[in-house]
């Protein structure tokens, strides 16, 4: 995951400030919820949220279940075919947009396909939430050199964010009078062998560039990417590209949590993160931020689990999609 611009890899090491390396995504600051206002506001009754968290986890394992999903696999066939009977019997009008990538090994023609399911097509002004379904082909950050080439099951790192927006389609029958929503799940974020090397975002970057070079007849107000969502433990700061291109938006996506008293929400940078919202923000102009955790271990642990044998459903938690998809649709709700 995550390689950063003109496709290499930035590395820095303090001794005050702790860097991991996503194939491009950089890690630093504090940690913890100290100095977050949130934490001591009284959080609402878990009641009042309307997201089902247990029901965003079973997709998360239906997913799972499926095996790895990599893209032009039949892994990945299955869960499209899986997620557009899903989406279609919500009501969402599903498509499937197709290009071909040659494979980083072989170069082979991998056949690659952006899941786009929309609500209210009719409406002109429209949102933007997004995840990628893809799984890295190995997990190949695992402390066990014997396991970096085992089957990388992605429960967090590429399932999470899909199996929140099968969640949320539940919602968006009558979301907001004004915007139609677009769920994108984008094919090829990591499509990577090499990280030095191969090139990362492709379904994200074709995405933009059809919507920049052939209008669809609809312009994005908003654009939210969700990635990594499910963490047992989950601690979600603000990003640093997303404090670049859309401040406005991550104000007041963290303002909603704060009122919700969503603790897990910490208004504070830690994260700069090369990910599917830059060729959005770049390419597209859609102003996109970035909902993700990278403190990723299981509580009590300090290991990471990303992109190792341990990116399994046991590590997530229905509590969190709860609160993730809690806050994005209380903020699609209060939408001017």
């Amino acid at each position: 995951m995550r390689k950063p611009d003109g496709q290499t890899l930035f590395l820095a090491v303090a001794a005050a400030i702790a860097v991991v390396s996503l194939g491009g995504l950089l890690l630093f600051q504090g940690n913890g919820q100290a100095g977050n206002p949130a934490a001591n506001r009284p959080a609402k009754p878990a009641s009042e949220n309307p997201i089902d968290g247990q029901r965003a986890f079973e997709h998360l394992e239906a997913i799972c279940r499926l095996g790895p999903r990599i893209s032009g696999t039949d892994g990945m066939r299955r869960q499209q075919e899986m997620l557009r009977e899903h989406f279609t019997q919500l009501g969402g009008t599903v498509s499937l947009q197709e290009f071909d990538v040659r494979h980083p090994q072989d170069g082979s023609r991998v056949r690659m396909g952006n899941l786009i399911v929309q609500w209210h097509p009719e409406r002109e002004q429209r949102i933007l939430l997004c995840a990628h379904y893809d799984t890295r082909p190995y997990p190949d950050e695992d402390p066990d050199p014997r396991k970096r080439r085992d089957p990388f099951l992605g429960a967090n790192d590429g399932g999470s964010g899909a199996a929140l927006l099968c969640e949320l389609g539940r919602h968006m029958a009558d979301v907001h009078p004004r915007y139609g929503v677009d769920f994108v799940l984008f094919d090829g974020e990591e499509l990577v062998y090499d990280r030095l090397r191969d090139e990362y975002f492709l379904g994200s970057t074709h995405f933009a560039r059809q919507y920049r070079e052939r209008p669809p007849g609809h312009r994005y107000k908003y654009g939210i990417l969700l990635d990594m969502v499910g963490d047992a433990e989950l601690q979600l700061y603000k990003e640093q590209n997303s404090m670049q291109f859309a401040p406005r938006l991550v104000a007041d996506v963290w303002d909603v949590a704060d009122e919700l008293g969503v603790v897990e929400f910490i208004p504070r940078v830690r994260h700069t993160v090369n990910d599917d919202h830059l060729p959005l923000n770049r390419i597209a102009g859609i102003p996109t931020i970035d909902i993700i955790d990278f403190d990723y271990p299981r509580p009590g642990r300090r290991t990471s689990y990303w992109h190792t044998t341990q990116d399994t459903p046991d590590n997530c938690s229905a509590e969190s999609l709860a609160k993730v998809g809690w806050v994005v649709l209380e903020w699609l709700r209060r939408l001017p």
